[in-house]
């Protein structure tokens, strides 16, 4: 029996590759002579990084940088096996996790850190560049990387405006004179796992901005300011971000990429999916498991598991999803690919424990489910 196990991270817990290896962990309890292939995944969110590094036997290289609150971190991007590629994973200099609970400011947050990653690698020489850019703290269109690239946003009396949403509303010119020349050579595709808007009722402050900590009248303003930063775009670089599918993803930071970088946007799965060699495994597999931390109604707008059901359903494979949990809508599931799925938490428990025990619950409901498939086998 060929199993190929294809998840995604199980966020603050667990790698695409920790949770692919409990899932192998439970089904040799049951079935020691199955071959198992393992094929960490991501969608353009945390984790995309390790995937594709691994998969392409590629290099990390550490870089300290400005954090999301103006402090420096430690952040690192990934240059591709082929040498010349590189994958930068946003959240690593801007991610939500870099910043503690009680500490969030999504008016302050900055994509600073994002830019010199990219100015890092292209130090590197690299010119063909892959950004994931799920995970962010912040809602700055990407202001902060167009910065660090050199870009200058001045306000009605020559003076930069304030990194963060929260200072984009007194944005009155932008300056592109002094942008790194090595940008406009390179190329750059967008990994996200989100088609929203910049703006609006779907636009990366509603939807998002409360995650990061944004009150309602936080995410009014960031909303409105974002909003203005679209229209100096439209009026000063004659390109139109507002409305843009997936400009939205990272705080907007998918339309300052459009803006400054001349990036192409593009569902992270697909992507993500192609550079592995999913499709070929699952050719030759009799059952593909797949999962992440939450399967709810949102999984169908471009997450893995549902990435992975569809390169399954072509090849008429079954598939089952292990979840951390799941919730409201995780059924819609069904039309798309999913055969199965299951919860790995076993009673009522903390999320705090949820998450503790995390590996073990992982692997106990893989053994569960190849117990299953063992009693029908013949």
């Amino acid at each position: 029996m060929r199993i190929v196990i294809a998840p995604d991270s199980f966020k603050e817990s667990l790698s695409a590759r920790d949770v692919a290896h409990a899932i192998e962990s439970g089904f040799r309890d049951v079935l020691p002579d199955a071959d198992y292939a393992c094929i960490p995944m991501a969608d353009g969110g945390e984790g995309t990084l390790d995937a594709l590094i691994d998969a392409t036997g590629g290099e990390r290289v550490p870089c300290t940088v400005t954090g999301p609150l103006g402090a420096p971190v430690d952040a690192l991007f990934g240059i591709l096996g082929d040498g010349r590629g590189a994958i930068i994973e946003m959240a690593s200099a801007s991610g939500l996790m870099l910043v503690p609970e009680g500490e969030r400011d999504v008016m302050r947050a900055t994509t600073y850190g994002v830019g010199q990653l990219i100015v890092a690698a292209l130090d590197r020489g690299v010119r063909d560049f892959l950004i994931a850019i799920g995970g962010s703290a912040t809602n700055d269109g990407g202001a902060g990387m167009a910065q660090a690239l050199g870009v200058r946003l001045l306000d009605a009396d020559g003076r930069e405006v304030a990194r963060g949403g929260g200072g984009l509303g007194a944005l009155a010119r932008i300056d592109v004179s002094g942008i790194d020349p090595r940008v406009v050579e390179s190329r750059f595709r967008v990994l996200s796992d989100v088609d929203n808007p910049l703006v609006g009722p779907r636009g990366a402050s509603a939807i998002f901005g409360p995650q990061k900590g944004a009150t309602p009248a936080q995410v009014e303003t960031l909303d409105a300011n974002l909003r203005h930063y679209a229209d100096c775009i439209a009026a000063q670089l004659g390109l139109a971000v507002a409305d843009t599918p997936g400009a939205g993803a990272a705080g907007g930071l998918g339309a300052g990429l459009i803006a400054f970088c001349n990036a192409a946007l593009e569902p992270g799965i697909e992507t993500v999916a192609d550079l592995v060699g999913l499709d070929a495994a699952i050719a030759h597999a009799d059952l593909v498991i797949t999962g992440e931390g939450r399967i709810d109604g949102q999984t169908i707008h471009g997450k893995t598991p549902i990435g992975v059901a569809r390169i399954a359903r072509r090849h008429g494979k079954p598939v089952v999803a292990i979840a951390g949990m799941l919730g409201a809508g995780a059924e819609e599931t069904f039309a798309h690919g999913i055969d199965a799925m299951f919860g790995v938490v076993p009673g009522p428990c903390t999320v705090a424990d949820a998450l503790a025990a995390a590996s073990e619950n992982v692997r106990a409901t893989a053994r569960n489910i190849a117990a299953t498939i063992r009693i029908a086998l013949p």
